[in-house]
């Protein structure tokens, strides 16, 4: 039988991975596609490392492959795993970045986007609360992840708030402000549930 979870992990990691690479390149945030590419994979690492090794790569697993690290039946699978969540960030920036529907900070934006980044900062903080990470990398997950994730909402034309306080606390008391948060945490933490345990 497959193990599902591990390739969970390799999907929503490389997913993350590719959609910030691909934000980034878009130039709308003031920081180096380097700098945020690398923190979204070690981020990545910290995050599913524990559950599937956090390859979210195709070249790294047919490398670990070449050394016998990995079988070929599950560097098949991780493949498969990382190249749909590469598609799923092309298809996620080509239909809200791109959608000429759409505009930047309109209320489904700000609510899919603040959902978005706030379910990038749940599974940081999912992974120090199922001790997938060390306790003295608990705040560089954490807070990294809540860097990746106001990056991606910024990105989507919103104010990055992820938090329904700071969005009283600034007067952006939309419920597209408060809910997206909400609603992007609660999947974040149940995904990380579901493929940590």
């Amino acid at each position: 039988m497959i193990n599902i979870k591990p390739l969970i992990a390799e999907l929503l990691g490389t997913f993350l991975l590719a959609l910030v690479v691909t934000c980034m390149l878009g130039g709308a945030f003031p920081v180096p596609v380097a700098v945020m590419a690398g923190l979204a994979l070690g981020l990545g690492v910290y995050i599913f490392g524990g559950i599937s090794g956090a390859h979210l790569n195709p070249a790294i697993t047919l490398g670990l492959l070449a050394i016998k690290k990995v079988t070929m039946k599950d560097a098949g699978l991780y493949i498969v795993a990382q190249l749909i969540g590469g598609a799923l960030a092309m298809m996620v920036v080509g239909e809200l970045l791109t959608a000429p529907t759409l505009t930047v900070g309109t209320d489904h934006m700000i609510l899919l986007w603040e959902g978005l980044g706030a379910m990038v900062l749940a599974l940081g903080v999912a992974a120090v609360v199922h001790g997938k990470t060390s306790q003295g990398s608990s705040g560089l997950v954490v807070g990294g992840a809540l860097m990746l994730g106001i990056a991606l909402a910024v990105i989507g034309g919103t104010n990055g708030m992820l938090n329904p306080a700071v969005a009283i606390a600034t007067g952006s008391i939309s419920l597209h402000y408060i809910l997206g948060p909400i609603i992007g945490a609660v999947v974040g933490m149940f995904v990380y549930k579901h493929i940590a345990e």
